[in-house]
Formats: C-alpha cells, sequence, structure tokens
C-alpha cells in the first residue's frame, strides 16, 4: 500500500441524484449505479475541488471509525467504479468497437413497401423519406424470405435463437407470406439447433379472426401503431382519401387483445403537434381498449415540418411522462407491473448496466431486409440505395457496415464525451441523425437535454425502488430475461 500512499485522487465522472432520501451517483465509465454511504460520501467531500492523497483518505476513513483494511477495500472499489480517479486515469472510457464478426441476431423483414393508409408524418412515405424504391418490387418473395431466414442462421454464430420481426409498409398486406415464412422459419432454425421468436408491427386495418387465431398459435407479438381514440388517431393516421382510420381499426383492436392469448399487445404512439395528451391517450389505449403496454416517440422528422414537435410541445409531453412515471412507480412499490413502456425499458437498461457503443442494435445484432432483398442497417433504411449494406443472396457488405459502425460509435461523437447520459443513448437514432443532419453518426442534438431529464426521472425511479422495494427490481429483471 505504499506505492499507493501519494497517489493524488480527484472525483471521476459521476452524475448525482437522490431518490427516497438516499444519495446515489449514475457513473457513465461503467454504466453503474451506486449508493452514497456516509463514508462514501466523506470520500468525495474531502477530495472537493482540489483532490486529496490515497493515505490522507485512508486516514480521514480510519479517524471516523473505519479499519484500516476496510478503508483500503472502499477505495479500491470506488477507483474500480470509477467514482474517484487519478492521474493516469482516462477520462472518457469510451465502450470498445464490436468485432468485426459479432453475430446476427435479428431480422426485420420488411414483406411490403406498401401501405393503406397515408400517414402524413410516415418516415417512409412522407417528406422525409429516403426510400429509393423504384424499379424494386412492392412485395417480398419467398425466395428472398427464404434466402433471408438462411442469411439469419448462417449469420447468428453461437447464438442460441434468433428473431424475426415482420415489418412494412403495413405488414398484413402481405400475410400470406408472412405464413409461409413462419413455416420456413421454423423448420430451418429446428435443423440448426437454435430457437426462433416473431413480432411484427401492423395498423391492424386488415386484422381477421384467421390471422389473429395463427398470431397466437404461433407466438408472435403484436405492436399496433396507434395514436388514441378518434380525435387523436384520426388526425394523422388518415386513409389515403383523408378518412380516418379509427372506425375501422376499433373492432379489429378489440377482438386482437381479446384473442390473442400467448404474446402481450402493445400500442406505440407516434406524438407529433396537437398530439401530446399524453395521458388521455394512455388512458385510452391501457384502460379503454386493453393494451398490455403502451410507448410513445416523438415524431422523427428533419425539423421544418407542420407536425414537428416544438420545444413547448416537447415540455408538454415531458411533465405529462412524469405524471405516467409517477404511477408507474407507485404500482412497482407495491408490486405490480405499469404498462407504461418508456419507464419499463429505461429501467430494464438501468437493471442490465447497459454501456451502449452504439444507440441500438442497427447494423450490429440486427439488419433490415427489403422486399427486394436488398440489406440495411435497420428497417428505417429499407429500399435506400444510400444506405445499402448488400444483399440476402450475396451476403453482408462487410466494408459499408463498418463505415457505418464507425460513424456511428459513441466515442466518435464528440458531444456526446462529456454527457453522462451516453451509456443509455449513444447519440441517438441513426435515421433521425441523416434526416435532420445528413450523417448518421451526427449526435441528435436537439433532443439532449429532453433525454437527459427523462433519463433522471428513471434514475430517481430506480433508485426509489432499491431503497424502498428492490426484490421488485429482482422479479422485474427475472421477468424481462435480465438476470
Amino acid at each position: 500500500m505504499t506505492a499507493l500512499k501519494d497517489v493524488r485522487y480527484r472525483a471521476g465522472e459521476a452524475h448525482r441524484f437522490e431518490a427516497a432520501g438516499q444519495g446515489f451517483a449514475y457513473l457513465p465509465g461503467a454504466g453503474a449505479i451506486f449508493a452514497l454511504d456516509g463514508a462514501v460520501e466523506g470520500v468525495l467531500a474531502a477530495i472537493g475541488k482540489d483532490g486529496a492523497t490515497h493515505g490522507g483518505l485512508v486516514d480521514a476513513l480510519v479517524a471516523d471509525g473505519t479499519t484500516p483494511a476496510d478503508a483500503e477495500g472502499l477505495l479500491r472499489e470506488l477507483r474500480q467504479v470509477r467514482l474517484i480517479e487519478h492521474g493516469d486515469a482516462v477520462a472518457f472510457a469510451a465502450p470498445e468497437m464490436p468485432p468485426a464478426d459479432f453475430p446476427l441476431q435479428a431480422l426485420v423483414l420488411n414483406i411490403t413497401n406498401q401501405c393503406n393508409l397515408a400517414c402524413t408524418y410516415c418516415y417512409e412515405f412522407g417528406a422525409d423519406k429516403i426510400a429509393t424504391p423504384a424499379g424494386k418490387p412492392k412485395y417480398m418473395t419467398i425466395e428472398t424470405a427464404r434466402a433471408s431466414i438462411d442469411l439469419l442462421i448462417a449469420e447468428a454464430r453461437g447464438r442460441p435463437a434468433v428473431h424475426v420481426t415482420f415489418f412494412g409498409g403495413e405488414t398484413l398486406m402481405n400475410f400470406r407470406l408472412l405464413k409461409d415464412v413462419v413455416e420456413y422459419a421454423d423448420a430451418a432454425t429446428a435443423a440448426a439447433g437454435k430457437a426462433i421468436t416473431y413480432s411484427l408491427t401492423t395498423n391492424a386495418t386488415l386484422l381477421t379472426p384467421a390471422i389473429i387465431d395463427f398470431l397466437s398459435d404461433h407466438r408472435i407479438g403484436v405492436t399496433v401503431s396507434m395514436d388514441g381514440p378518434p380525435e387523436i388517431q384520426d388526425k394523422h393516421r388518415v386513409y389515403k382519401n383523408g378518412k380516418g382510420s379509427y372506425a375501422v381499426i376499433e373492432p379489429r383492436l378489440r377482438a386482437l387483445i381479446a384473442g390473442h392469448k400467448t404474446r402481450a399487445v402493445t400500442a406505440r404512439v407516434t406524438l407529433t403537434e396537437g398530439v401530446t395528451d399524453v395521458i388521455a391517450i394512455y388512458r385510452h389505449l391501457k384502460d379503454e381498449l386493453g393494451f398490455h403496454e403502451v410507448g410513445f416517440a416523438p415524431v422523427t422528422e428533419s425539423g421544418n415540418r407542420t407536425y414537428a414537435l416544438g420545444e413547448g410541445g416537447m415540455d408538454t409531453v415531458l411533465a405529462q411522462f412524469r405524471a405516467l412515471a409517477d404511477e408507474w412507480l407507485a404500482e412497482a412499490l407495491q408490486g405490480r407491473s405499469h404498462g407504461f413502456t418508456n419507464v419499463s425499458e429505461t429501467i430494464g437498461e438501468l437493471i442490465s448496466g447497459v454501456n451502449k457503443s452504439h444507440p441500438c442494435g442497427a447494423a450490429l445484432g440486427l439488419m433490415g431486409v427489403g422486399p427486394s432483398g436488398d440489406l440495411s442497417p435497420c428497417h428505417r433504411f429499407t429500399d435506400a440505395d444510400s444506405h445499402s449494406m448488400g444483399h440476402v443472396s450475396t451476403g453482408i457488405d462487410r466494408a459499408a457496415q463498418t463505415d457505418f459502425l464507425s460513424r456511428g460509435h459513441v466515442a466518435a461523437k464528440y458531444d456526446c464525451q462529456s454527457c453522462w447520459a451516453r451509456p443509455l443513448c449513444a447519440g441517438g437514432c441513426h435515421h433521425e441523425a441523416f434526416v435532420r443532419y445528413g450523417d448518421t453518426g451526427h449526435a441528435n442534438l436537439h433532443y439532449c437535454d429532453w433525454i437527459r431529464e427523462w433519463t433522471d426521472v428513471c434514475l430517481e425511479i430506480y433508485g426509489t425502488l432499491a431503497a424502498r422495494n428492490p426484490d421488485f427490481l429482482v422479479r422485474f429483471a427475472d421477468r424481462k430475461g435480465l438476470s
């Protein structure tokens, strides 16, 4: 320990917060949450702005009644989690780049690029589209779908299970193919010794009793794109003749939620200008229609559309998010689940201690496949020639994949390096960065403050549960498969 005696410490990078009367620190370098007891608070106070020596900190801890061995152990632990650092420590410890042969885990099959609705904010068909579908097929063929499954199995080396998400356009416009793909994929993955799961996203307009039975029988998770009660749903989610879609989907949704016996049915809400009454939307979708969970996403756009959420709209959304988050916490303290997906997802990441190298799995563990068989980083880049990453018949374009991942790495985003929320955000959506800034590797600076404020809300929830009902966090992790 003699060599450490004169080492001078400084406070490491940490975001301090309080919950349930307890001090905590969120540590970006480790993606971890550390409870601050009296001894730790004493160490941090002693370091202050000017720093303190190892020997001086040990002496102060011993003077407060800590044994020398426990004092050394505490300082060692604080160094390991980087709550304290010395001169040789690197200020920004970025997550490593994934290996070049990182195995694929999921494909998003865009089985059609056609849709029977004309939602005014749609990134695929609206003013911000980057797709270049001219000359490409509108519907995926079974040959392309089978080649996609074969590619997934071949590229999922070492993975015990894979996942396929069916997407569109409107997915159910090619339901016949979806059925054939499930049959083929079930057999192909079984032969390869892998498990497989499925999900799909739909606008629900084409649901029938037969389709609902199939989805239930094959345990296919369903996410419905829906914005709320009639006056809200029909504001942007309309047919091409301008007619609203709520009256068509409402009875179909009730049948889906009642008839899907094997997987929870969730709703995804797009928030736009004038569509910000989060609580009313949640109440309708969760309590009146019966969705298991409801998640919300501000519209992705280039920043100059009439439906864009301005600063005032985002403030309104955050205030209502906080109100629903309070409900989520109240239920959790009683040991019950709440259906607000935005909290559930962030709490899951905090439990897992994620420290992201990239915002999501795009071009990493996940890829999109267009109707033509073109590969893309994710479903939002489907049919965009400028973001092609190969073809299911020839494999992944490794050069394009490497370039995309290199530019999207959190360490390549200067503004992220000083942001304490980077382990959960890593700069934000690649597609939104491209639409707004023209570069998939650009940090989404327009909502940084919003992300930090929302993360603070979820940190307080985590800390409160850790202090008052830690068993809920354990059960939550088990239920989500995080433990």
